[in-house]
């Protein structure tokens, strides 16, 4: 590893020292509606013109990383959610005033929208561009400073983000901090206004314990276990495709890919076929497949080829759609059939192109199966009855949801995107975010006159009058 992508030596006192810097500094000044436009103008015009040398980055970290899913999805996502953002941000920090309820007249309130002050962002390395800037943005257009930890994983996009904010921004407004799982944990157990974490659902249970310990308001985004359901009578060689362009993207190694498939079991060898023939048009040879990603780590590949012998000594059926190749860290679209349901592929989120087919008689038994299990971040329901869809709404809860399609719920900027007990909590996202990192204040203004002064003590027998009118 070239020496200036090493992890910095960030102690603990030293980020402590940078946090009071910061503090100070948004103190001192916090920022304008123009110069919240102008950071977020200039951060849209920079991060344009320095793309393709993260799409390079992300490339070199994975070791094969598809040059249209990294512009797609680290690329056109960030710069889609500045736009947003800038086209509705002086109506997002418009105080609102209304009339204070009616007992309380002629008093009126307001909701005014304050900037926390200065907040953490720890970023993955499943998307480390993406999943650094997206809550950037947010943070930022709140009126906040920031202080982003991305991935030691990802070390040459990590150190592509800091030389980048880097000369967009001085240290006491956005700083970067490069280092290890040991940085990490000193960092969540600073004494931020706000914490926000994306990445696993165990690391992010120490995140929230770290930040406890301050009293830190915490946002976790998480994973687990994403369920598509087929209904029986969806076709489906069009879920086979809409699934597979959510599954087979990054190589699986997305938050909310589809883990698993409910279907009818009558459907099973009609959906192996499919998907069979959808990997031989879309990739070809996987292994050889300029848009087919790496696996992001040796750890990660290790991870999943142990879990798929388990599930083969455990009986399960494992469908190889295509040639893997382990010293370039490429593992083919897997799919597995018969698995049990206490093999660690049925267990934890797989994160990697491997998809579990589990039978299910009908949609209510697909409810069920979800329902025994931890609330995921994501659910995919493939039906044209309406009614039946109804039901798999009302019935499950899910971070968020897509119906007849994959991944597209989290592209929408005018939806919150979160997950919901152990796949997260809060939201993010165009107003979701703003909010996320903005205290909104409620201020009641009295007028002159106050209708309260009639329920002051010593009270009398028009405070009777008054209090049997009142609790009626």
């Amino acid at each position: 590893m070239n020496a200036q992508l090493q992890p910095v030596d960030t102690p603990a006192f030293d980020l402590a020292q940078a946090l009071g810097r910061m503090r100070a500094a948004h103190a001192a000044r916090v920022p304008t509606y123009d110069e919240r436009m102008d950071d977020l103008k200039r951060l849209r015009e920079a991060f344009q013109s320095r793309l393709p040398a993260f799409v390079a980055a992300m490339d070199a970290d994975f070791g094969r990383r598809s040059r249209h899913e990294s512009m797609l999805t680290d690329g056109m996502t960030v710069l889609q959610e500045i736009d947003h953002t800038r086209a509705k941000l002086r109506r997002w920090m418009r105080p609102k005033r209304s009339l204070a309820d009616w007992l309380f007249w002629p008093a009126t309130t307001e909701i005014r929208y304050q900037p926390l002050g200065v907040v953490g962002i720890i970023a993955p390395w499943n998307y480390p561009v993406n999943l650094a800037l997206m809550p950037l943005v947010a943070a930022l257009a709140a009126g906040n400073h920031v202080m982003l930890k991305p991935s030691e994983h990802t070390p040459r996009t990590s150190a592509l983000l800091k030389e980048f904010l880097g000369s967009l921004f001085p240290e006491t407004k956005v700083a970067v901090v490069l280092g290890d799982a040991e940085v990490a944990a000193a960092f969540s157990a600073l004494p931020f206004d706000h914490l926000f974490f994306t990445g696993s659902t165990e690391v992010g249970r120490h995140v929230m314990a770290a930040a406890a310990k301050n009293l830190t308001p915490v946002t976790l985004e998480l994973g687990g276990k994403s369920p598509a359901i087929i209904a029986p009578d969806y076709p489906i060689e069009t879920a086979v495709a809409r699934i597979a362009a959510g599954k087979w993207l990054n190589a699986g190694q997305t938050c909310i890919a589809p883990d698993y498939v409910l279907l009818p079991p009558t459907k099973i060898e009609a959906f192996v076929e499919s998907m069979r023939a959808y990997v031989r048009r879309a990739y070809a040879e996987p292994a050889n497949s300029p848009d087919f990603t790496s696996v992001a780590s040796e750890r990660q590949f290790q991870r999943l080829t142990a879990w798929l012998a388990e599930a083969r000594a455990r009986g399960a059926t494992v469908i190889e759609l295509g040639d893997s190749d382990p010293t370039r860290r490429i593992l083919a679209p897997t799919l597995v059939v018969g698995a049990p349901v206490d093999v660690r592929l049925m267990q934890e989120e797989i994160f990697g192109p491997i998809l579990p087919l589990v039978p299910a008689d009908s949609v209510d038994a697909a409810i069920a199966f979800v329902n025994a299990r931890p609330r995921p971040l994501a659910l995919y329901h493939f039906d044209h009855d309406r009614k039946r869809t109804a039901r798999v709404l009302e019935r499950t809860i899910a971070g968020g949801v897509t119906i007849n399609d994959t991944l597209l719920h989290i592209a929408q900027s005018e939806l919150p995107f979160g997950g919901i007990g152990p796949s997260g909590m809060g939201a993010y996202h165009g107003l979701a975010g703003f909010l996320t990192f903005t205290k909104q204040k409620p201020v009641l203004y009295q007028a002159r006159f106050s209708s309260l002064a009639l329920m002051r003590p010593p009270y009398g027998k028009l405070a009777d009058l008054l209090l049997r009118f009142l609790t009626r």
